[in-house]
């Protein structure tokens, strides 16, 4: 059986579709306004490649060369690209609220954090894509390249003619990546299935090369972006702490209770503040003196209180019975 969420911490989808529509809209909106200088965007990719070589980890070139050199791995990849990122991630949140509500609310808070973090990266770091570089820097934008196999054109996954509602030079991190390896560990931790759990460590890695082999962003962009999704992680809990806390206090305020005040326990149960009866009123007599303040005694049982038995057989009750059978004898 599936694990279920407390009624009150159930997620409902016309609160949640909202919530992750604003959200999206923000991300989208940012990536928009933070959009900069060119010549600062190229400085950064530059200065990222010229990292990677110090390093000998730019992956990315000769991964570019062999999707651009066989059509075979090249035009799948740029279909990858253009739509996995948007079908796949929306996908595994609708089987988690179904499916999984007890865990929905820690992995959407996780995704969205991390994409807001993602935002400020940016804000704060403008880089230039490896295909935007100069032709002598040896990469081919293969979404350019095959663009007659499909939707796109040369402005990056956006359709033919929508390139200027998309900021090209938002590739640090790579959220690609990112919401690829939350896929990959919703999958693992809460897929039941070998398949699902293999899809779960194949889906991230593939999606790394892709965005290499397409020449959309380095291989310290993918880096970066695994690194958000961790400070998503880490922050997810508190936040959900902080907002339980919030929403705690201002409803408890609605109701008219205090914040800490102890319920009533009566019987094994346990009840709102201010509701239960004290047991001595409850018991029908009155507790101390009757004075404000005075303090409480316990109930006393009095001849009132006890309730008429029947005599057992054989006892003093039986007494007349018993004699007469005596004297027939």
């Amino acid at each position: 059986m599936y694990r279920t969420a407390p009624l009150r911490k159930r997620p409902r989808w016309w609160t949640e579709l909202p919530l992750i529509a604003v959200v999206y809209a923000l991300y989208s909106a940012g990536r928009l306004l933070v959009r900069g200088g060119v010549q600062p965007a190229v400085d950064h990719g530059l200065a990222i490649l010229d990292l990677e070589k110090s390093f000998r980890i730019n992956f990315e070139h000769p991964l570019n060369r062999l999707f651009t050199e066989h059509a075979a791995i090249g035009v799948p990849a740029d279909f990858a690209y253009a739509s996995l990122h948007y079908l796949l991630t929306p996908a595994i949140l609708i089987w988690l609220f179904k499916r999984r509500p007890a865990e929905y609310r820690l992995q959407r808070s996780w995704l969205m954090i991390s994409t807001l973090i993602g935002l400020v990266g940016f804000t704060l770091l403008p880089t230039c894509p490896p295909r935007l570089l100069d032709t002598g820097y040896g990469f081919v934008d293969t979404m350019a390249q095959y663009a007659s196999y499909g939707w796109w054109g040369g402005e990056a996954s956006a359709p033919r003619g929508l390139g200027g509602m998309t900021n090209q030079y938002a590739a640090m991190p790579s959220l690609h990546v990112g919401w690829a390896l939350w896929c990959g560990v919703v999958l693992w931790r809460q897929g039941r299935t070998a398949w699902a759990k293999a899809a779960g460590v194949v889906y991230p890695l593939a999606i790394t090369l892709v965005v290499m082999g397409t020449a959309n962003h380095y291989f310290l962009d993918a880096v970066a972006g695994a690194a958000v999704m961790v400070a998503g992680l880490l922050l997810a809990k508190p936040a959900l702490r902080l907002v339980d806390r919030v929403q705690g206090r201002l409803t408890g305020a609605g109701r008219g209770e205090t914040p800490g005040t102890p319920a009533n326990v009566s019987g094994g149960c346990e009840t709102s503040a201010g509701t239960a009866l004290p047991r001595a009123a409850a018991s029908g007599t009155a507790a101390g003196d009757g004075s404000p303040g005075a303090p409480q005694r316990p109930h006393e049982a009095d001849a009132s209180d006890k309730i008429p038995r029947q005599p057992a057989r054989g006892t003093a009750g039986d007494s007349r019975t018993g004699g007469t059978a005596a004297a027939a004898r």
